[in-house]
């Protein structure tokens, strides 16, 4: 397949590599044309002297240009024209009809059959030359546009998957191995929505490069020569790749070549004086004992870099049959999610907040449930990170939102006039241009007071365009809603962006406190949370709180809110109702 784009009048020397089919029954003609072609510099012929190999011959070597005659014997010109033209592989294959007939019949048939142009026997040199380059040309412009990719010039999912056909024929025929790697950027479209398209953009052709240079210089691919690697490279859809490594021997040598993919495109890229930190996750199938078809390898590898995913980005898995199964079940959850809003499936479950010194119920955090009618209570860690892959996420917590408020609205209108409502805001919900909208539209149809209700973010949230974020919160703030930290101390936001941001609340996450007293680490870790949140005004909730010693660690360092099972564990509506009328 010839890759090269743009031409001018001088060099047309990248075509000399293209593979020329000569199919003609005379010897002499053959061997003619050939060597007229050779004095042009053209190196790579493939001759059929006897027709009805034709068609095999094409298959197995794929050529760029084919030079046919019409007048043989058994199978003739006409009949392996019309054969190349319904093949879906070779339809667009350019054909120079060579032909000693002046009969305009002929020429006529041959040019509705697809013939792309004539050459008359005996062949002129310079004519022969002229129309081999010409057709050549417009055979590197039409390929480069249907099956290279515009943006990294790499080849596109249409040409990757004839690629991989051909490999996996060529490691049938000599009885080895292929590994696909399928690689998907973590986390791109956060990028493209909070740094624009054109970073986006920048990304990936940096990526592109970071790729063919680790190609490049890894000895195991290098068997096959630069030219076969660099076709080995593809972009399959916006932050997608493949990798196809037709040299390697061993699992060792595919995951030796994976590491370094991935620490090349993890090294940081400098935009507009900042630096980014991009990670990918591979997934990895191996002809023949993951698949002998493309479908099938490309399936199992789409399925291993789903899990490569799910493991936390920046790594590489290998496709089995187990994850196969659990690839079943996720597939199987997200089309019963697509239809759980709809068939009311979502619970709401509330956690009291209680005053640390007299236990007094100051708010609830809202808490989501599903409520399968086959497999019963689903956990939200085992469907909320399918819904922010599915996309249906914002739904899901719009309505949580608008549950919620409602609930509060109810509770404080028959119980507790100062009561707040805590919800978990998605980063999905949370970037999504009518976010501010959707609160506006919860507390207006319930009732709600804004003061009543906190927006619980975490501190990746925070990062990627932050004066957007902060313009964001100020808007919502200064409706009266608060806005608390979830999970603080886990995330990897600069303490002196806080001061930024009109945060009330920070919530110490329960792994702080797991081993409180006992652990020096995590208590001096507590108590610096507490005291810089106090310093800044904001209010500390320790979440998780289980033990007696716990409490009172809490207490003697002055934490505002305790949330956890010492005191309830999460309530549905009427259960949160009997509680806080309990411990008012």
């Amino acid at each position: 397949m010839l890759k090269k784009l743009f031409l001018n009048n001088e060099d047309y020397s990248h075509l000399k590599s293209a593979l020329i089919m000569l199919i003609d029954d005379e010897p002499v003609m053959l061997d003619i044309v050939q060597a007229l072609l050779e004095e042009e510099g053209y190196q790579k012929f493939v001759s059929v002297g006897h027709s009805p190999e034709a068609t095999s011959k094409i298959i197995e070597t794929n050529p760029d240009i084919l030079l046919l005659d019409l007048d043989m014997p058994e199978v003739n010109g006409f009949e392996v024209l019309t054969w190349v033209r319904h093949n879906e592989r070779f339809k667009h294959l350019p054909v120079i009809i060579l032909t000693a007939s002046e009969d305009p019949t002929s020429k006529l048939k041959a040019l509705e059959l697809g013939a792309t142009d004539f050459l008359s026997k005996p062949v002129d040199p310079s004519e022969l030359a002229l129309r081999v380059r010409n057709t050549l040309s417009a055979k590197a412009y039409i390929d480069q546009l249907a099956n290279f990719d515009a943006l990294t010039g790499l080849p596109n999912r249409k040409l990757f998957v004839d690629r991989l056909g051909w490999g996996i024929e060529i490691a049938k025929r000599e009885n080895r191995s292929l590994a696909l790697l399928d690689l998907g950027l973590d986390r791109f479209a956060q990028i493209n929505k909070t740094l624009g398209i054109s970073v986006g953009d920048y990304i990936l052709q940096i990526v592109t490069e970071r790729l063919h240079k680790v190609l490049r210089n890894c000895d195991v691919v290098g068997k096959n020569g630069v030219e076969h690697k660099m076709e080995n490279i593809a972009r399959t859809g916006g932050d997608e790749f493949t990798v196809l490594l037709c040299g390697v021997n061993s699992a060792e040598d595919t995951a030796i070549i994976s590491q370094r993919l991935l620490e090349a495109i993890k090294t940081p890229i400098t935009v507009n004086d900042d630096e980014l930190y991009v990670t990918a996750s591979i997934g990895i199938a191996v002809y023949p004992a993951d698949g002998e078809d493309v479908e099938t390898l490309i399936k199992h590898a789409s399925s291993a870099k789903f899990f490569a995913k799910k493991q936390g980005s920046d790594g590489y898995q290998y496709y089995s049959s187990k994850l196969n199964e659990q690839s079943k079940t996720i597939m199987k959850m997200e089309s019963d999610l697509r239809k759980a809003l709809e068939k009311q499936e979502f619970e709401l479950y509330y956690q009291p907040q209680v005053n640390a010194i007299d236990g007094k119920v100051t708010g609830m955090e809202a808490l989501i449930r599903w409520v399968h009618p086959e497999k019963g209570m689903v956990s939200p860690a085992d469907f909320i990170p399918v819904a922010e892959d599915l996309g249906v996420i914002v739904n899901i917590g719009n309505w949580v939102l608008n549950e919620a408020c409602h609930k509060a609205s109810e509770l404080i209108k028959n119980a507790h006039s100062s009561f707040k409502v805590s919800v978990n805001v998605s980063p999905k919900q949370f970037i999504d241009p009518d976010f501010k909208k959707s609160v506006i539209v919860a507390l207006d149809s319930s009732g709600l007071p804004p003061k009543n209700l906190v927006l619980e973010i975490t501190e990746g949230m925070l990062m990627g365009d932050i004066e957007y974020v902060v313009s964001l919160l100020n808007e919502i703030s200064d409706m009266g809603v608060s806005f608390s930290i979830d999970d603080f101390g886990t995330g990897y936001s600069s303490l002196s962006y806080l001061k930024r941001f009109p945060i009330s609340e920070l919530k110490i996450d329960r792994a702080f406190l797991l081993d409180v007293p006992q652990n020096n680490d995590d208590c001096s870790i507590v108590r610096a949370i507490i005291a810089m949140a106090h310093s800044l005004g904001q209010v500390v909730v320790a979440e998780g709180v289980e033990e007696v010693e716990q409490l009172d660690f809490l207490n003697l360092h002055k934490c505002d809110i305790i949330q956890g099972y010492y005191f309830s564990k999460p309530l549905n509506g009427n259960g949160i109702i009997d509680y806080i009328k309990s411990n008012s």
